[in-house]
């Protein structure tokens, strides 16, 4: 029998930088940043830039009402994600059911870091404060609440899972999907991740470890992987989700293939809580393996690059020790430096960033690279974006605290 391969049919997403995957990337192309000068009332939170989104429930509708009150904001913003994958995969989010033999083909996987830490939080609060507080609160609290939500909503009683990794999250959810597929389990799966957390404990947990960007009023070192100024990273908020489609059901009925997902990488440092192995080994075997035996086809690499000290140069020295000689040839960007960190959705967007750069041959800058770390020495695509002739596979690798280091090979369809 020949080997199951799985393709990519779909994907959405919804960040500051905007509400939809061509809203979020033309705002890239245009060099639009999501974050901005945010003061909280708290004193203790030192942190002053966020890529957080307006308060807009209007974006929730279509979806009903009685779900909705159940859910924190993660899970509706995963929702919004999801929807949008549905509708580029199928015409209509509506149609996913008619094109599959069965409800149990179909699965999902949505991950999150923090999930509803927010609502859990809050409704604590108001317990505190009145003995009275929402009677959907252990609900929110769930992490596995967006991945119900939207096998709920759309009727899919296929494979499904929550997987919490930290910043590793988003890849690790579409490379567990791919596995899925590639198994017999699933021939379509939604995958992906979301994060909301935005309440103020909830931050300043965060902040007191001295992870978020320092920076105090300069938005250009806010937020500038590889820099010699960087300082932490951007908390952000956001979802994105894509549609992973087992190859031969997708040009069954078809579907137009966006790429195809060749390698998944997944290893553990298990060395620290917060700082990366220093012996790389973890992060290296997470490349290799998604690579494979051809390192020679990467012709982009979408980087973790949350601009924190240490991440920064442990990734490069990573690049290096996965590509040898060949790491100083590849272009490679952080697109964090416009979305700022969406933490579990991250790696789920910068797939999709991959996709877009393998469609339209642009390799996005990082911007805000105006003084560059000796120490970070690869070709990070600096301030301005590159445009090539033909890029024939991409890789986006994720990391995440807790040791988690997942990678991800996607190719032209």
């Amino acid at each position: 029998m020949p080997a199951t391969r799985v393709v990519v049919t779909g994907y959405g997403a919804v960040s500051a930088l905007g509400e939809s995957v061509p809203d979020i990337w033309n705002a890239i192309m245009n060099y639009r940043v999501g974050y901005q000068l945010t003061e909280f009332p708290d004193p203790k939170i030192h942190a002053r830039y966020f890529s957080f989104m307006e308060d807009r429930r209007q974006r929730y509708a279509g979806f009903p009402k009685a779900v909705l009150k159940m859910l924190p904001t993660f899970a509706k913003n995963a929702l919004i994600a999801s929807r949008e994958a549905m509708q580029m995969a199928f015409g209509s989010a509506d149609d996913v059911q008619q094109f599959a033999t069965s409800p149990f083909d179909v699965g999902a996987i949505i991950g999150t870091g923090w999930g509803g830490m927010d609502s859990v939080n809050d409704n604590n609060n108001d317990y505190r404060e009145s003995g009275l507080s929402s009677s959907f609160a252990t609900l929110m609290s769930m992490h596995s609440i967006a991945t119900a939500a939207v096998a709920l909503n759309w009727n899919l009683r296929g494979y499904q899972n929550t997987p919490v990794a930290a910043c590793a999250t988003g890849t690790i959810a579409i490379g567990d999907a791919y596995q899925v597929i590639k198994s017999g389990r699933a021939k379509v799966m939604l995958a992906g991740g979301s994060e909301s957390l935005k309440e103020t404990f909830n931050v300043w947990s965060i902040d007191v470890i001295q992870a978020l960007s320092k920076e105090q009023h300069d938005v250009r070192r806010a937020c500038c992987p590889f820099s010699a100024r960087r300082s932490g990273f951007v908390l952000a908020e956001g979802a994105a989700v894509l549609c992973l489609e087992e190859r031969e059901h997708a040009l069954a009925r078809g579907a137009t293939i966006l790429g195809e997902i060749t390698g998944y990488g997944n290893y553990s440092d298990a060395y620290d809580m917060t700082a990366p192995a220093d012996d790389l080994r973890a992060r290296h075997m997470a490349v290799v393996q998604a690579v494979g035996q051809a390192p020679q086809r990467i012709g982009y690499i979408n980087l973790h690059g949350t601009s924190t000290p240490i991440n920064d140069v442990n990734e490069t020295n990573t690049i290096k020790s996965a590509f040898g000689d060949g790491a100083a040839g590849i272009p490679m960007s952080s697109t964090k430096s416009y979305t700022g960190h969406l933490i579990g959705a991250a790696g789920a967007l910068e797939t999709i960033f991959c996709l877009k750069t393998l469609e339209t041959g642009i390799i996005p800058a990082t911007i805000h690279m105006d003084e560059a770390d000796p120490a970070c020495d690869l070709d990070y695509t600096p301030n301005e974006h590159r445009q090539v002739e033909r890029i024939d596979a991409a890789l986006n690798v994720s990391f995440g605290f807790g040791g988690a280091n997942s990678a991800l090979v996607v190719e032209r369809a």
